[in-house]
C-alpha cells in the first residue's frame, strides 16, 4: 500500500490528482491538506510514502513551505507540484533536496512516471526542462538553511519586511502587537545572522519568497 499527501489548496486540482494517480496504483491511499499548517499535522499522525506539495498554497508561499517540512520532517520524500515552470527555480527547488517536481500541466501520464520513479528513489523533473537545471551553489544552501529555522509566523514577517512594510503595518496585517512583531524581527535577525533589514530583505529575494496574503492573521 502506497500513501500519499497532496498538499494543495485548490480542491478541483486535487481531484484531478487524484483521479489520475488511482489509475496508476492498485493499491494507494491518498490522504489530503489545503494549507501548511494542516499538511504538518498529517505528516505528524500518518506515515507518508510521498508528498505532493503545492509551493502556493496558505501558509507555504514559494519556498518556506518545502524548506519547513524538510527541517521538520527530514525523512519525507517530497514532490513539488505548481504551476511556475521556471527553470531557475526547479533547479533551486532540486537543489534543497525534493525529489522532483511536478507542472501542473502535467498529463496523466507524467504524472504517473513522476511518482513512480520517485517513490523508487529517483530524481524526477520535465523533460523539457532537464538539460537547464543547475547545482546550487553554497551560499544559496547556507541561506535556506537559515530560512527553514524560521517559524511560521516569522517567515510572514520576513516577506513583509521585503516588500517594505514597517513593523506598525505588519502588525495590522498580522493582527498582532507592534511589540510581538519587534520580537520576531529580533528572532529572525539572530536565526539569519544579520543585523538590519536591508540583509533580510536581499535574502527573502534570493529565497525568491512571496508576500503572504494580507487578510488578518
Amino acid at each position: 500500500m502506497v500513501t500519499l499527501l497532496i498538499a494543495d489548496d485548490h480542491p478541483l486540482y486535487r481531484d484531478a490528482l487524484k483521479g489520475a494517480l488511482n489509475m496508476a496504483f492498485d493499491e494507494l491511499k491518498i490522504l489530503e491538506s489545503g494549507d501548511l499548517n494542516t499538511t504538518v499535522q498529517v505528516l505528524e499522525s500518518h506515515d507518508i510514502d510521498l508528498l505532493l506539495l503545492d509551493l502556493h498554497m496558505p501558509g507555504s508561499s514559494d519556498l518556506f513551505g518545502l524548506l519547513h517540512i524538510q527541517k521538520t520532517f527530514p525523512d519525507i520524500p517530497i514532490a513539488v507540484v505548481s504551476g511556475t515552470e521556471d527553470a531557475a527555480l526547479i533547479s533551486k527547488i532540486v537543489g534543497l533536496g525534493a525529489m522532483g517536481f511536478i507542472p501542473k500541466t502535467a498529463g496523466a501520464q507524467d504524472i504517473n512516471d513522476a511518482v513512480h520513479a520517485m517513490l523508487e528513489g529517483e530524481v524526477w523533473v520535465p523533460e523539457s526542462v532537464r538539460q537547464q537545471i543547475e547545482q546550487v551553489d553554497e551560499t544559496f544552501s547556507e541561506l535556506a538553511e537559515n530560512v527553514a529555522s524560521l517559524t511560521p509566523s516569522q517567515y510572514k514577517v520576513l516577506c513583509f519586511m521585503r516588500d517594505g512594510l514597517l513593523n506598525k503595518q505588519i502588525g495590522y496585517n498580522l493582527d498582532i502587537a507592534e511589540a510581538t512583531v519587534k520580537a520576531h524581527v529580533t528572532a529572525i535577525f539572530r536565526k539569519l545572522g544579520i543585523n538590519n533589514r536591508t540583509q533580510a530583505v536581499l535574502i527573502a529575494s534570493e529565497l525568491q519568497l512571496e508576500p503572504p496574503p494580507t487578510e488578518k492573521a
